[in-house]
């Protein structure tokens, strides 16, 4: 499992990138910057918490990695 820090650093460059994205298409669309950068980061806020809640669920998951635990056969 990876470590908390780096869900967040992975989390917040992520987010970084993103809401350089919607802030240039919020403000083209709105055609106001401050409108486009306050909706902009209420997005990102709501993206980078659920970012970080599914990727630290995902890590308590074996599936796919490899790690699972090798099934019990019954000896009888």
């Amino acid at each position: 499992m990876e470590n908390k820090k780096r869900t967040w650093t992975k989390a917040l460059t992520w987010q970084a990138l993103g809401l350089l994205m919607m802030s240039t298409v919020n403000y083209l669309y709105l055609g106001d910057l401050h409108q486009g950068i306050g909706l902009s980061l209420l997005l990102t806020v709501q993206g980078l918490l659920a970012y970080v809640v599914h990727e630290r669920l995902w890590a308590r998951v074996r599936w796919g990695t490899g790690n699972a635990a090798p099934q019990q056969r019954d000896a009888t």
